[in-house]
């Protein structure tokens, strides 16, 4: 099929919660076709939006108009061992990119928990993972090439001379608004192993002590099933790259990650969506059955989890020193706001960083993020969640679910004024907006 013809369908996002009926899907295989496919919607005063994987939970991809899906447009394009940079193209999908990499002896240098996501996707929406010395994906980002509405094609990074450099500044986190980013420099470090203790801990004092538990090791998390007294932490410890590993048994991973955390948790949410009733009882099950291990494995087998199961996601960053009192509170309107809640709770640090409209911006933080069965109605819970996480600062993931406004979005974001002002420039005509674009840009 010619890359440039049009295919229309409805398109829904991973959860299924956004769904879209855009005029044409596009697949371009270069840029020189998406330059086409951007001076087309121009003429024709036609909105456009870019997807990768669908992965956002927000309306990031939603449009009437022509959706560009970057699936064709990626692949690593070089490696740069003195600078330890790695050059890939805006499609590729994180699942890709160790392979990719590994020929060349490096890695990125931390990952989230699932990679189905473009790399761009990633970036645009601030995808993080966990651990006190890392920032998130934006913060690895060293130059990107975007194609703007006006149908160029600009290199950006920190020392472009004008517009490349501002968009530099204040576009790494775009969230699909100054136009379609087409490739991506990051930093990469040398290939490492991880060390993983997976363990079930009495809740109370992993939360008392999340902030020091998270500076005391490389990489720390824990996931809550909401009326239990149990956390399942994670703690990943780094080693060189040519330390030998001791993966888990085939059998085992098949059987705890694909029978149990996928197969056998989806009926459980099936269930307990038919018959509430039975949420609590389920939930401790799932709290005393969750694997407790110990092995090691090249860094992203073990970052990633299979996560088959469908669900919605609300997180947010809230200052780190704060967070055992947010959790707290967190936890307590779970177990007593009336909603029985079948999926855990999971929280997570990072470093601070410097991009603008991140979400751990000039702060160490603390990620809570909050998950509902996508069958079940997810905003019924996070209305009793989220005035918790607004109260305490926090800043909404721009991936995840949440109803702040633009005013409330200025409070958190300092650059958020001079992000609307660049959009402005960038787009006048108001090719890349869409829901999303408006409400946090104040355009609605």
């Amino acid at each position: 099929m010619n890359s440039l013809k049009s295919t229309t369908a409805t398109w829904h996002n991973w959860s299924g919660v956004e769904k879209a009926q855009p005029r044409a899907i596009v697949q371009p295989t270069s840029e020189a076709e998406l330059i086409q496919i951007i001076d087309r919607a121009g003429a024709s005063a036609e909105r456009v939006k870019a997807v990768g994987a669908g992965h956002s939970f927000m309306s990031a991809a939603v449009t009437d108009g022509t959706l560009v899906n970057l699936d064709k447009m990626g692949g690593l394009i070089r490696v740069d061992k003195d600078a330890m940079t790695a050059r890939l193209r805006a499609g590729t999908r994180l699942r890709d990119i160790p392979a990719l990499l590994r020929p060349h002896g490096v890695a990125l240098a931390n990952q989230g928990d699932v990679d189905p996501q473009s790399v761009a996707g990633a970036i645009s929406t601030g995808t993080h993972g966990t651990g006190m010395g890392f920032t998130g994906f934006a913060g690895m980002v060293r130059a990107f090439r975007i194609v703007t509405p006006d149908g160029q094609a600009i290199e950006c990074s920190p020392d472009a001379p004008g517009l490349a450099g501002r968009l530099f500044h204040l576009a790494r986190i775009s969230l699909g608004a100054y136009g379609v980013i087409t490739e991506v420099e990051l930093d990469v470090v040398d290939t490492f192993v991880l060390h993983a203790v997976e363990a079930a801990e009495p809740v109370g004092p992993v939360v008392a002590n999340f902030p020091q538990r998270a500076t005391a090791v490389d990489h720390f998390e824990f996931y809550w099933f909401p009326t239990t007294g149990v956390a399942h932490t994670k703690t990943n410890t780094r080693l060189p790259g040519d330390t030998p590993t001791q993966p888990s048994a085939r059998w085992k991973a098949v059987l705890e990650d694909e029978v149990l955390n996928n197969g056998v948790y989806y009926g459980l949410n099936t269930l307990a969506h038919y018959a509430p009733a039975l949420t609590r009882p389920m939930a401790k099950l799932c709290a005393a059955t969750l694997a407790q291990r110990e092995y090691s494995n090249v860094a992203h087998d073990v970052f990633v989890s299979s996560r088959r199961v469908r669900f919605n996601e609300m997180e947010y960053a809230v200052p780190l020193a704060d967070a055992p009192e947010v959790i707290k509170d967190v936890m307590h309107a779970m177990n007593t706001c009336g909603e029985r809640v079948l999926f855990p709770i999971e929280v997570r640090g990072t470093a601070g960083d410097d991009v603008p409209l991140s979400t751990a911006k000039g702060r160490e933080s603390c990620y809570i993020a909050v998950h509902r069965f996508h069958k079940d109605d997810h905003r019924a819970l996070f209305r009793h969640i989220e005035p918790i996480l607004k109260t305490a600062g926090g800043r909404p993931h721009w991936g995840k679910i949440h109803t702040l406004t633009h005013e409330d979005l200025l409070e958190r974001h300092e650059d958020l004024a001079a992000a609307c002002e660049l959009r402005a420039e960038v787009d006048p005509a108001g090719m890349f907006r869409n829901s999303m674009v408006d409400r946090v840009f104040g355009l609605a």
